[in-house]
C-alpha cells in the first residue's frame, strides 16, 4: 500500500500537554473520525499543522536556511494524491526536513519550538511545549524513516 492509499491516521487520546492544542486558543484536539485499529504506518497527530508553510518555516529554523531557499524547489509542496477537490490530500515532506529532524537532538527540537511557535502562521501564539512534543514524535518518525529508507508524508483533510 502506498502513502497515497493509506487511510487517515487514527486519532490519539488527548494528553495533558496537548489539551490546549498547538495554538493558545483553548481547543481540544479532535478525537473524531475513523478509528484504525490496524494502522499500517506510524503516525504523529499534527492537530492543525499545515505541511507547506508551517513545515517550511520549521525547516528554515532547523537548517538555518531562508524560507525562500526552503520553498524554491517546491513552492506549493509535493502533493502525492488529491481527493474530493483538494479537501483530502497526501503531501511528501522534504528530504531536507526529514534529515534535519532525524539529526536534531531533543534539546535542539525544544529550542526550535520556541521561535516556531511565535511565527505568523501560529499568530505568534503557538504553544512551545506542545510543539516540542510534536517535534519529538515527528523526529522519531524521521529516524525510523531514515533507517528504512522511506519518506515522511502528511495526510491533510480540510
Amino acid at each position: 500500500m502506498s502513502a497515497a492509499q493509506a487511510p487517515p491516521p487514527a486519532p490519539l487520546e488527548p494528553i495533558a500537554s496537548l489539551r490546549r492544542g498547538f495554538f493558545r486558543r483553548g481547543h481540544e484536539p479532535s478525537t473524531g473520525g475513523p478509528l484504525l485499529a490496524d494502522a499500517v504506518y506510524a503516525t504523529v497527530p499534527g492537530n492543525g499543522i499545515e505541511p507547506v508553510v508551517q513545515m517550511g518555516t520549521l525547516e528554515a529554523l532547523l537548517t538555518a536556511r531562508s524560507y525562500d531557499e526552503v520553498m524554491a524547489p517546491h513552492p506549493g509542496g509535493q502533493t502525492i494524491a488529491v481527493r474530493d477537490g483538494g479537501e483530502r490530500l497526501v503531501m511528501k515532506l522534504t528530504g531536507t526536513l526529514s534529515s534535519a529532524l532525524a539529526a536534531a537532538s531533543d534539546d535542539r527540537l525544544a529550542q526550535v519550538a520556541v521561535p516556531w511557535s511565535q511565527t505568523d502562521e501560529f499568530w505568534g501564539q503557538g504553544e512551545p511545549e506542545a510543539l516540542a512534543g510534536f517535534l519529538l514524535g515527528l523526529a522519531g518518525r524521521a529516524r525510523e524513516a531514515r533507517q528504512a529508507d522511506q519518506y515522511l508524508y502528511c495526510w491533510v483533510c480540510v
